[in-house]
């Protein structure tokens, strides 16, 4: 893969994102395993298949060694940024956002990863961080919720929604898509408002409840199962901190 720009736009621990022309490109770190970036891209193009509006996987190659993946860029600005810059419109922001994640949440996408099956590796992993205890009464809590397969973006938040020149909005970032309950996913929208802006996290929570007339508690139980999910990415302490304190408050009977 060659790249006649390589502007870097996003450095993570794992992988640099570069524009190059009209596509972006993943360029991810040698520690980074190419099933997993062959499995990224697959996901993506699963996703294609739904018919929403979401950018294409060109190309799966290397580049300078490592594994990478192009995409189609997507010409606008994140909501993130719209917010900043517009915060008189937070509120028309946030439930345009709580309509494009209803319309999400409406595609079913088959042959994706089932979201239980995800946070229930997850949550096992922890063996270092969580006792046993704790990630029995996760997984007892997980087997509990109901059993969907709708669309779950995994890591929905305004900064994977780019909107465009003429309004419209496209969901960008499909790496940790599954089939599932929307509630978990909006569990894990939740807590990543939580972590920056707690007034703005119960807003979206009112707005998501009231539109899919779903119990505000119900999205509540699945808090915890998120947070022990995120204890697996590479996180700050801060955010660990805050995310175990969701895991502390788990009922025990």
């Amino acid at each position: 893969m060659n790249l006649t720009e390589k502007k870097i736009l996003i450095t993570r621990p794992h992988k640099i994102v570069y524009k190059d022309g009209d596509r972006i490109v993943k360029v991810f770190s040698k520690g980074h395993g190419k099933a997993n970036v062959f499995n990224e891209a697959l996901c993506h193009t699963r996703v294609e298949e739904s018919g929403l509006d979401i950018p294409k996987v060109l190309e799966v190659s290397t580049f300078e060694d490592q594994w990478a993946i192009a995409i189609e860029y997507v010409e606008g600005k994140t909501l993130a940024q719209l917010m900043e810059e517009n915060p008189d419109k937070i509120e028309q922001y946030i439930n345009q956002f709580v309509d494009l994640q209803i319309k999400m949440s409406s595609c079913k996408v088959n042959r994706l990863t089932f979201q239980k099956d995800k946070f229930s590796r997850k949550i096992n992993s922890l063996k270092d961080t969580i006792d046993a205890t704790a990630r029995y009464e996760l997984c007892t809590r997980l087997n509990s919720m109901p059993v969907h397969t709708k669309l779950c973006h995994g890591d929905f938040n305004p900064t994977n929604v780019i909107v465009k020149e003429d309004g419209s909005m496209a969901i960008v970032d499909w790496s940790h898509a599954t089939q599932g309950n929307a509630s978990g996913d909006a569990a894990i929208t939740y807590q990543e408002f939580a972590l920056k802006n707690p007034d703005l996290a119960d807003y979206y929570l009112d707005v998501f409840c009231k539109k899919t007339d779903t119990a505000k508690q119900y999205v509540q139980k699945w808090l915890p199962i998120t947070a022990a999910a995120r204890l697996t990415q590479i996180i700050t302490d801060e955010e660990k901190q805050f995310l175990m304190r969701w895991i502390d408050v788990i009922d025990f009977q």
